[in-house]
């Protein structure tokens, strides 16, 4: 389509002497395209030199804009390295006055504008510099390149940085440029040689593009953002750059890299380089310190460029200064940084684009997004029409009338309107940005904590927490909101006593007193952790990021169930190649779904029984998503499993879905190699130690302690034999051990046994044999006479420690637990749950109504007793000892009025529990009921 039939706005002529000229240059148009040129003319002498250059040109480019700067671009690419610089300095006034035109007739949005832009820029890099590699490859300069690894650059890429790497380029831009090249492609002999090759190549690429000869220039090219630009050459390895932003890479240098892109050159290797700085841009964690680090860049840029003063129109920086381009650059970009570790999706080059997702995503006010948005493009077009009126790398507002007047004509406006509209948008952009940098943070005054020793907190800044001075800073802007949250709990002094617990056991402060600084309200939470349970402070002291599992957006929507959980872990592993790093990956996520249980249960949003579930779900999903991930890398070795696989059979707390904070998981693995004598690998291995092998994989992979910790202890002596039996067992020996072999405690735990990873149909047959094994008639008699042995085996080993163990002893957790699994077995109903358990034993005259209830009352309220106590201590409870937050929660869980009335429930249903498993185990009578 022409430009005439799309035209939608008109530039005025600031000089109309001039329009006239020009649209005498071109009389084969008329009309609104007339008028364009008119308008374009005559408020920019840069438009009407280039007008007056191209006037042959332009009816065929406004005949269809697109097609002809298409074939622009093409006529470039079959030009002589010889003439390139001048093929580029026409080429570059042909694309510099079509985008003007259609810039200014509101044919291409500023997307489009400014997507052109780039594309032209890139394009120009990549032929200056298959032209000055060229000649270095053709001169045998390069050691050993030939002539088809020109249009890689010989292994040489140029990042585009800033605005070019987002395809933002503005209309007059400089282009920032890292040039780096792939030093393995050399040998070791050639390195030197080549290094120079490159560098001489890479001056004389920048010198193409920059130097201003009588055809002008093709673009300014800053060859500066390469790490230690005064003392590393133009062209440096991949290797040393990678290195330097590992040791010394700055926040603004993290910002910098998320607009790069590989422009030019090797893209595959400029690619490869970016993917190796990802930890370094992306930080795993929530980097709310990037808030602060981008304030002060900020600050540092108004000294620097005297822009910090208050907004005045005349001669207004629009890029730096207040309320400009820059500060919505910068917000979108910290935004970035703070989240862009974590969610992949924010990882986005564009400005607008960026805002948009950081809206969706919830880290930016869908308004404020729109409101910054808009403003951003309007700020543009008001950058791209200053410097279209002398082709000016200017970003400054005219100090005069007169210039506004001229810019005002560019725009199809008129100066007073012009100088409303700039004046409204700067200063709601700087509204925006500064209350997100700079929060009004005038200390408030501290409360008073009588009832504490003041040097409880004075004794902080001794900590390694407080070690360095900024860390100080923004604690002692955080510190009146503290301790005045402090103040408002039951009991300050036992929370701070809690808190200074939690300080103390901080690495480092930096990131998490940003964190809380810019997010209030965690510090109600962490003050509800550190005055409620001890033992979560003390995880979050040594793991602070779960912390961001808070902020991601989702941690107090409801829990997404096994499949969810299992879909999410397999993806986090899946971004990492490594294998260590995959299970690196699985303990930070199970630990911040750990932390989430925890929290939840604490403030009430989940009772025991969800708790139990949800970790149990937890664990699950981190055994059905690590197993494929161990199988794999076994594989690698030893070749694919042979015969039909392996499974993970879960058993006792696991097995029934009831896990609390500090479970481990007894886990059996049973494989099927259907005759395969060995596998077929580099290594083979018979099938028999294959699997055993791949059974300890799997354990190491749970419990080895890593970077990130462990993800579970792992017990395997439940498997047939103990510990005297192989670690796998195979199918064949498991069906044959449990039909023939197995003491009745074995038959016991198999009731609470459930398949939870591994090979689908073998998962099937396992539960298939276990209904089946626990549904044969059994000897009532001797069930009871192992089951009456194995509760005196407990009950040597360990005696309860007080009426507050919930777990140990008779009529308490395990021991119902036990009644259960022999009630099952009785019932031959092969229930794997108590309460189904229970249910069917009534059904079948094992039990009265009435002593289901006193079991199962005992049961419920003894695992609520055991879920506080693992989530509130590593020891046993102690009322005392978990201070009036704990004990708060305590009695809320378990419906008490006060700890007396607890111990009493606790006493008489233990009681009764224990004389209807006395009469179960004689076969029938007490009903549990007291006399």
């Amino acid at each position: 389509m022409s430009i005439e039939s799309r035209i939608t706005r008109l530039p005025r002529a600031f000089e109309p002497d001039r329009a006239d000229e020009a649209r005498e240059r071109v009389p084969a148009l008329s009309g609104d395209a007339a008028a364009l040129i008119g308008g374009a003319a005559g408020s920019s002498p840069y438009l009407a030199g280039l007008i007056a250059k191209e006037a042959d040109w332009m009816p065929e480019a406004f005949d269809a804009p697109e097609e002809s700067l298409d074939a622009v671009f093409e006529a470039l690419r079959q030009g002589a390295p010889d003439r390139r610089a001048e093929d580029l300095r026409a080429a570059k006034r042909r694309v510099a006055l079509l985008t003007a035109l259609a810039d200014l007739g509101g044919i291409w949005p500023l997307e489009e504008v400014t997507r052109r832009l780039t594309a032209f820029a890139d394009l120009a890099v990549q032929l200056a510099l298959e032209a000055t590699v060229g000649t270095e490859i053709r001169r045998g300069k390069l050691p050993g390149a030939r002539e088809e690894d020109i249009a890689q650059a010989g292994g040489m890429v140029a990042l585009a940085m800033g605005k070019m790497g987002a395809d933002e380029l503005n209309y007059s831009s400089d282009i920032d440029l890292i040039c780096l090249f792939d030093e393995t492609r050399y040998d070791r002999d050639d390195y030197h040689d080549a290094r120079a090759s490159l560098v001489r190549a890479t001056r004389r690429m920048a010198a193409m593009l920059s130097d201003l000869t009588g055809e002008g220039y093709v673009f300014r090219t800053d060859l500066r953002l390469r790490p230690d630009p005064s003392v590393t050459p133009v062209c440096m390895t991949m290797e040393a750059a990678e290195r330097y932003y590992e040791s010394l890479g700055r926040t603004w240098e993290r910002a910098a890299y998320i607009k790069a892109r590989a422009a030019a050159g090797d893209i595959a290797a400029g690619e490869g380089f970016l993917e190796t700085l990802r930890p370094f841009v992306w930080r795993r964690h929530l980097d709310f310190a990037a808030i602060d680090d981008a304030h002060n860049m900020r600050l540092r840029i108004r000294a620097h460029k005297g822009t910090g003063g208050a907004i005045a129109l005349e001669g207004h920086d629009m890029k730096l200064g207040r309320g400009g381009i820059r500060e919505i650059e910068f917000f979108t970009q910290t935004r970035q940084l703070i989240a862009g570790g974590r969610d992949a999706e924010l990882r986005l080059r564009g400005t607008v684009p960026a805002l948009a997702r950081l809206a969706e995503k919830g880290w930016v006010p869908e308004e404020a997004a729109e409101v910054l948005s808009r403003h951003y493009r309007a700020h543009r077009e008001v950058e791209h029409r200053l410097q279209m009126i002398n082709d000016a790398q200017t970003h400054n507002l005219p100090k005069s009338a007169e210039g506004f007047e001229r810019l005002a004509c560019l725009m199809g406006t008129d100066a007073a309107a012009l100088r409303k509209e700039v004046a409204g948008r700067l200063e709601e952009v700087h509204a925006l940005t500064e209350s997100f940098f700079a929060p009004d943070t005038a200390p408030s005054e501290e409360p008073d904590l009588p009832e504490i020793d003041g040097d409880v907190v004075q004794r902080w800044y001794s900590y390694p927490a407080l070690r360095s001075g900024r860390a100080v800073e923004i604690f002692k802007r955080l510190r009146p909101e503290l301790l005045g949250r402090l103040a408002r709990t039951a009991r300050p002094e036992e929370s701070l006593a809690a808190l200074d617990g939690f300080l103390a056991g901080l690495p480092a402060g930096v990131q998490v007193f940003s964190l809380f600084e810019a997010n209030p309200q965690l510090i109600d939470l962490l003050v509800d952790i550190v005055g409620t349970a001890p033992k979560l402070a003390r995880h979050l002291s040594r793991n602070p990021q779960v912390f961001d599992a808070v902020i991601g957006g989702d941690f107090f929507a409801p829990w997404p169930g096994l499949e969810v959980l299992c879909a999410d872990l397999s993806d986090v592993m899946g971004r990492e190649e490594d294998y260590e790093r995959k299970l690196d990956a699985a303990r930070r996520w199970a630990r911040e779904w750990h932390f989430r249980i925890g929290v939840h249960h604490l403030r009430g949003l989940i009772g025991a029984d969800e708790a139990g579930a949800q970790y149990a779900d937890l664990a699950e999903s981190c055994l059905a998503a690590l197993w494929p991930e161990v199988v794999a890398k076994f594989a690698e070795k030893h070749g694919p499993a042979p015969g039909h696989g392996a499974m993970v059979l879960g058993m006792g707390s696991l097995g029934v879905r009831r896990l609390h904070a500090r479970s481990d998981l007894d886990l059996i693995v049973i494989y099927d190699a259907d005759g395969v004598e060995q596998s077929e690998g580099r290594r083979p291995l018979a099938a028999r130690t294959y699997y055993a092998r791949l059974t300890q994989a799997l354990v190491t992979a749970m419990t080895a302690p890593m970077a990130e910790g462990r993800l579970y202890e792992v017990d395997m002596r439940l498997r047939p034999s103990g510990t005297q039996g192989p670690v796998a067992t195979s199918l064949a020996s498991f069906r044959d051990y449990q039909l023939n072999q197995a003491w009745t405690w074995e038959h016991l735990a198999l009731t609470r046994a459930r398949a939870v990873a591994g090979q689908p149909e073998l998962m099937q047959q396992v539960e298939a044999f276990r209904a089946e094994i626990l549904t044969r008639p059994c000897d009532a008699g001797r069930v009871r006479r192992d089951w009456q042995e194995m509760r005196a085996r407990i009950a040597a080993a360990r005696a309860p420690a007080g009426i507050w163990d919930a777990k140990i002893g008779a009529g308490r957790l395990q021991d119902v637990e036990l009644a259960a699994q022999a009630a099952s077995l009785l019932s031959g109903q092969g229930a794997r749950t108590v309460r189904d358990a229970f249910a069917d034993a009534v059904e079948a005259g094992i039990l009265e109504q009435t002593q289901r209830v006193a079991l199962e009352e005992s049961y419920e309220l003894c695992w609520t007793v055991q879920v506080v106590s693992r989530l509130l201590s590593e020891s046993a409870l102690d009322p005392e000892a978990i201070g009036e937050g704990g004990r708060a929660f305590l009695l809320r869980e378990t419906g008490a009025e006060t700890l007396e009335e607890l111990e009493g429930a606790l006493e008489g249903r233990i009681e009764r529990a224990e004389r209807v498993i006395g009469a179960m185990l004689k076969g029938a009578g007490d009903d549990g009921r007291s006399e």
